[in-house]
């Protein structure tokens, strides 16, 4: 073999090394993304469960609830594998959360803080059950926890109300959690609950648009009143 022919062999398997490494990280990516998908709908389940045992009311976040106990816990006898469901695979401080006792998944705030006034009175419909959504299918109830969140068991929850632009949602949560892209938040896609207990995945991009265009994605569509 003439170096040469040496060379050529040598630059075919470094190609073919390439090629085999992008498509493990790919593989590892989109089996990452399967499982957070698959925990969320455990969720899901969780949270009606954790309803119908409880005068048809959800879980309270850390805003409403004993200081330093997260939703999360509340649902631990409904889900299997607890501590691995608790935190998505792709979650880049998975290891943080899950030593503080926290998730990698948030509530929506309009679902599950209730607006109360200056004396602790509720302010109109508590949404923070079932039976109150009039469009289960297209409410989001959960959220991938965004890399700036906090890592400890009251850091559980949005800031919905507070999402007028772009920045304010990445700060609570990741519309890129999964294909990211470090250096460009609108890379990459992200899993999301909805009240009726299935999942879509959104692409951060598209995600961006409609936050743009001046929709709220985390706002309740409707209610009942009763």
């Amino acid at each position: 073999m003439t170096l040469v022919e040496l060379l050529v062999v040598i630059s075919i398997s470094l190609v073919l090394v390439s090629f085999i490494i992008a498509g493990a990280r790919a593989a590892k990516r989109k089996s990452n993304q399967i499982t957070c998908s698959n925990n969320m709908r455990q969720i899901g389940v969780g949270l009606q469960l954790y309803a119908d045992d409880n005068q048809g009311m959800y879980p309270q976040t850390s805003h409403t609830a004993e200081q330093g106990k997260s939703w999360i816990y509340e649902l631990e006898q409904y889900l299997t594998d607890f501590d691995e469901v608790r935190i998505c695979p792709a979650d880049p401080k998975a290891a943080e959360r899950r030593s503080r006792s926290g998730t990698s998944y948030v509530l929506n705030s309009f679902v599950f803080v209730p607006s109360v006034d200056a004396f602790g009175e509720l302010e109109g419909v508590a949404r923070n059950r079932p039976a109150s959504l009039a469009a289960p299918s297209s409410t989001i109830l959960a959220f991938c926890s965004s890399d700036t969140m906090g890592s400890f068991a009251g850091d559980d929850h949005t800031h919905s109300d507070e999402w007028s632009n772009w920045n304010a949602v990445c700060r609570d949560i990741a519309p890129n959690m999964h294909f990211r892209d470090l250096s460009d938040n609108t890379k990459g896609n992200s899993n999301y609950l909805f009240a009726d207990g299935h999942v879509e995945n959104w692409q951060s991009i598209d995600v961006k648009k409609r936050i743009e265009s001046g929709q709220n994605i985390a706002k309740v569509i409707g209610h009942n009143e009763n």
